[in-house]
Order: C-alpha cells, then sequence, then structure tokens
C-alpha cells in the first residue's frame, strides 16, 4: 500500500512539475513586450507620455495665442475710440470755400456751373415721425 501511495504522489508531483512548466511559458508569452499584454501596456504607456506632452504644448500654445489676442483687442479698441474722437473732431470744422491766390491776376469768369438735376420724387416721406406716448398709453 506505501508503494501505491508513492507512485500517486509522485505522479502528483510530476503532473504539477509539468502544470507549472506550462503556466510559466503561457504567462512568459502573456507578458512578453513585442506580443503580448505587456508590449500593448508598454505602447499604450508611451502613447500617454506624448498625449500629455502634447496637451501641455497646447495649453502654453492656447495661453500665449489668449494673451496675444487679448492685447489685440485692446489696441483695436483703442484705435476705435481714437477713430471716433477723429472723425467725430471732423465734423465740428468749417467748410472753407478754396482761397483765391493773392498774387494772380483776376482770371476770366467761369462759367455757371448747371444746376443741380432735381431727384425724382420719392413715393413714401423721407422721415416719419412717430406718435410719443405717455404712461397713461394715450398718444401725445
Amino acid at each position: 500500500m506505501d508503494f501505491i501511495a508513492d507512485i500517486l504522489l509522485a505522479a502528483g508531483a510530476i503532473g504539477a512539475g509539468v502544470y507549472c512548466f506550462v503556466l510559466g511559458r503561457r504567462l512568459n508569452r502573456f507578458n512578453d513586450l513585442e506580443k503580448g499584454v505587456g508590449g500593448a501596456v508598454a505602447v499604450l504607456s508611451a502613447q500617454v507620455d506624448d498625449l500629455s506632452k502634447t496637451l501641455t504644448a497646447a495649453q502654453q500654445t492656447a495661453t500665449k495665442s489668449a494673451e496675444t489676442l487679448t492685447n489685440l483687442t485692446g489696441r483695436a479698441e483703442d484705435m476705435s475710440r481714437r477713430l471716433e474722437l477723429q472723425m467725430a473732431s471732423l465734423h465740428d470744422i468749417p467748410a472753407q470755400p478754396d482761397a483765391a491766390p493773392v498774387a494772380e491776376a483776376p482770371a476770366a469768369p467761369q462759367p455757371a456751373p448747371p444746376p443741380p438735376a432735381t431727384p425724382a420724387a420719392p413715393s413714401a416721406p423721407m422721415f416719419a415721425r412717430r406718435a410719443q406716448t405717455d404712461t397713461t398709453g394715450d398718444a401725445a
């Protein structure tokens, strides 16, 4: 009986050894850096690093672009204010007729300019007045 128990014990040990050998080979293939999941994890890790670097660079570029755009917008608003002021100051300048040269002899009279063409009568009034309402709703 001891002999049969030793044979079964040896067979179990050999079976466990074969099982461990097969499992070890499968695990090595699983963790292989070129073909297995280990390779996929390594590739994904490298891609995450590249994407994080790209994201950082994009954030810095966006920040610089936003600052530049803010500066340009401020400059454009300043120029707009200046142009509005210049346009307003041009309306204040009276129209001056061209002064005749002092040293020249009087020139021959020029023919009178033709009278301006009368525009066709508009079909609708040029300006319309709206009735102003007060707080009671009656027209003023």
